[in-house]
């Protein structure tokens, strides 16, 4: 058995879960999420909990097992808390705007470098306009966006300037001055 696919995934009050052939549907306060559930995996709904069953014990179907699993938490997690990620600018100058659905950075770059933002997503700037939180409810959306952002300006090795990850750490390189 997989040890994440036979936990189940407790429901919390609020949000509901309707299990089609081939479909799962997540209902909440803060959205929908929908997810296309494999043939060989079965999802079955008792007292307030989710439980994913597999078919067999081929290579393909254990991995797809814990999949939907952790897949239904996270979609069970969006739609009743919701998902946020942080992300830091660092650099002289550096520093981003938010207006509406369209985040302007200044990255060090000629021009400003202008970043739309898909549906479903929000983004927040703090008063230094150096840190930017991005929410909401899909947790692959959220990374998949912060992934695109930092991006735009990677942190370079030497003076870690670009765009980062809250939190993430940067191992720098000896600059010339460090080479004997």
């Amino acid at each position: 058995m997989s040890r994440i696919g036979k936990q189940p995934v407790v429901v919390p009050d609020g949000v509901s879960v309707d299990i089609s052939k081939g479909n799962l549907k997540v209902k909440g306060p803060k959205g929908t999420l929908d997810c296309a559930c494999p043939e060989k995996i079965t999802v079955k709904q008792e007292d307030g909990k989710l439980i994913i069953e597999r078919a067999d014990d081929d290579k393909p179907t254990r991995a797809l097992h814990g999949l939907i699993r952790s897949l239904l938490n996270n979609m069970v997690t969006g739609v009743s808390k919701g998902f946020q990620r942080e992300l830091e600018i660092v650099g002289v100058g550096y520093r981003a705007q938010v207006q509406g659905q369209r985040i302007t950075f200044a990255l060090g770059y000629s021009k400003p470098v202008e970043f739309d933002m898909p549906e479903g997503i929000t983004a927040k700037v703090d008063q230094k306009q150096t840190r930017l939180t991005l929410e909401g409810i899909d947790k692959q959306q959220i990374g998949q966006v912060a992934a695109n952002i930092r991006a735009l300006r990677p942190p370079d090795s030497y003076k870690g300037k670009g765009v980062r990850y809250a939190g993430e750490y940067i191992k720098f390189k000896a600059g010339k001055a460090g080479k004997k």
